[in-house]
């Protein structure tokens, strides 16, 4: 049985939001990274790799004994300014010969069961992404989403910029297994001001 290893892409600024890195911010009488290494751990994932970048001192300072994170790998992307997809890539070669599902850390919405889900239905050589039911158009891909390890290899091989797998994803569509998980999660994130509400559950 292959392994698998959630990769917590962690690293952004927060630019939008105007909040500071969205890592660090308070959810649940802890921080959002906390919150969503902890939703990994107990969906499945014993092996979690963290990557850091605006705020990584700070973050790698929650690693305290006992906590989720120290139980966690921290990787810090020393050029998170250029984009999601330096971690994403800095992610995957962290996990050679893994499964890897990738997860964004503001998605607070994101829980336990629907980790658990992805991967039960995973299948080898394929790409496993959550789908959600949102605007009256159907399943569209959202995260979590979980490659093979060669398929992460080779998605992460072109990924550029702040695109991450996105080129990837679309370039080969008939990779792509949609599981649906509308009824637990709408796929929504923390990107700006009017968001905010994502931080009351």
């Amino acid at each position: 049985m292959v392994n698998t290893t959630a990769v917590l892409l962690a690293a952004g600024a927060g630019t939008r939001l105007g909040r500071g890195p969205k890592a660090l911010l308070p959810f649940r009488g802890g921080t959002l990274v906390e919150h969503a290494a902890a939703v990994l751990e107990d969906g499945g994932c014993s092996d979690i790799v963290v990557v850091t970048g605006a705020g990584a001192p700070e973050v790698a300072a929650l690693r305290k004994p006992g906590s989720v994170l120290a139980r966690c790998r921290l990787v810090a992307n020393g050029d998170w300014a250029s984009g999601m997809g330096g971690s994403f890539r800095l992610g995957v070669a962290a996990a050679p010969g893994s499964n890897v599902l990738v997860a964004l850390v503001d998605q607070p919405g994101v829980t336990p069961g629907l980790v658990a889900r992805l991967l039960a239905r995973h299948h080898p050589g394929r790409v496993t992404a959550a789908g959600y039911r949102t605007g009256g158009h159907g399943l569209h891909r959202g995260h979590p989403i979980m490659f093979d390890p060669a398929l992460a290899v080779w998605a992460a091989a072109t990924s550029k910029g702040d695109a991450g797998a996105r080129a990837f994803l679309r370039a080969h569509p008939g990779l792509v297994d949609l599981v649906d998980c509308s009824d637990v999660f709408d796929g929504a994130d923390l990107d700006t001001e009017a968001d905010l509400h994502l931080l009351d559950g």
